[in-house]
C-alpha cells in the first residue's frame, strides 16, 4: 500500500525556498531545512530526492513565480514606458525598504552555483532568456502601438534590461548610496525614451 504524504508539499517547498533564498545552497543544512519545512529527513528524501533536488524544485518554483510577476507588472499599465519605469523603480524601492536585501533567488543561484554546476548554469540562463522574452514582448507592443520608436531593436533592448536588472539586484545587496542606484536606474530608463 502506498503511503500518503503527511505534509503539505507546496507549503514545505515554499519554506525551503525562503530558507535557500536567505542563506544560499551551501550554508543551508538539512537540519535547517527539515526544521523550517516541519518535516523529517525521510519525508524530504521521499518528496524531493535530496538537498540538491529540493533546491532545484525551489528554484523552478521561484523562477516561474518571478517570470509571472514580471509579465503581470509589464501588462498592468497602459503605457509600456510607464510599466518598465515602475518595474525598476519599485524594485529599488522594495530593496531599500527591507533591512537586508535578499536579492533575487535566481540571481543568487547564478552567482553561487552556476559557475560550478552545469544544471544550475542552464536553469539560471533559461530564466534570463525567459525574462528577456517578456521584456521583448512588452517593447514590441510599445513599438506596435507607436509609443516607442520603430527604430528600437526590441531583442537587444530587452537583453540590456535583463543585464541591468541582474546588475542592480547584485549591487543593491552591497547597500550602496541610494543616489548611486537611482542615477543608474534613471540612465537605464533613458534607453526606452
Amino acid at each position: 500500500m502506498v503511503r500518503l504524504r503527511e505534509f503539505d508539499e507546496d507549503k514545505a517547498l515554499d519554506a525551503a525556498m525562503q530558507l535557500f533564498w536567505e542563506k544560499g545552497y551551501t550554508t543551508t543544512s538539512l537540519s535547517d531545512l527539515t526544521d523550517k519545512m516541519g518535516i523529517q529527513r525521510p519525508s524530504l528524501y521521499a518528496a524531493f530526492g535530496d538537498k540538491k533536488g529540493l533546491f532545484e524544485a525551489a528554484l523552478r518554483k521561484y523562477t516561474k513565480l518571478h517570470a509571472s510577476e514580471l509579465r503581470t507588472k509589464l501588462q498592468n499599465k497602459p503605457s509600456v514606458k510607464e510599466a518598465i519605469h515602475t518595474f525598476f523603480e519599485d524594485l529599488v524601492e522594495k530593496e531599500y525598504k527591507e533591512n537586508q536585501s535578499k536579492g533575487c533567488f535566481c540571481i543568487n543561484t547564478m552567482v553561487e552555483l552556476a559557475p560550478h554546476d552545469e544544471k544550475f548554469e542552464i536553469l539560471t540562463r533559461e530564466h534570463q532568456m525567459y525574462l528577456s522574452v517578456i521584456f521583448q514582448e512588452a517593447i514590441e507592443a510599445g513599438i506596435n502601438s507607436g509609443e516607442l520608436k520603430s527604430s528600437l531593436n526590441a531583442k537587444k533592448l530587452a537583453q540590456t534590461l535583463v543585464v541591468s536588472l541582474i546588475g542592480l539586484t547584485v549591487l543593491i545587496k552591497s547597500c550602496p548610496e541610494r543616489s548611486f542606484v537611482d542615477n543608474s536606474v534613471a540612465t537605464i530608463l533613458t534607453l526606452i525614451k
